[in-house]
């Protein structure tokens, strides 16, 4: 779980059958961090078909996605270099974040009236005494 870098990149495959491959890189907190050391990981993410469909249609830069994958490893030579890359093959994408959340964090100002869940915002001042039951 983590939040995207940027928006997904989508490109189709060539073909008959086109089967969207939506590629984007999650920004993953480490929970210790050493001295000098960077304080996230950034994990490479490949999604197939519906999947990447649905990451072109949904996803954008800053969101908290959790995904469910396998690891995959690469390797290739390039131009006399041999080349290793680890992706998450993704298999099933979640957004880890409600919409006003997300909403919020770019700027948008705090909701009065319920929320996309249907819940209201809680007022703290409200004390036991004054409900009626």
């Amino acid at each position: 779980m983590g939040r995207l870098v940027r928006d997904p990149e989508v490109r189709y495959s060539h073909g008959p059958e086109q089967i969207a491959v939506a590629r984007y890189t999650l920004a993953v907190n480490r929970r210790f961090k050493r001295q000098g050391e960077q304080d996230a990981d950034f994990i490479q993410c490949v999604a197939f078909g519906k999947a990447g469909e649905f990451a072109e249609k949904y996803f954008k830069k800053g969101q908290m996605v959790s995904v469910i994958g396998r690891l995959q490893v690469r390797k290739w030579d390039d131009h006399g270099t041999t080349r290793w890359s680890t992706d998450v093959v993704v298999e099933e994408q979640y957004f880890a974040e409600s919409k006003a959340a997300a909403e919020g964090r770019s700027g948008s100002e705090k909701q009065t009236g319920p929320s996309q869940d249907g819940f209201y915002p809680i007022d703290e001042s409200i004390e036991d005494d004054d409900l009626p039951f």
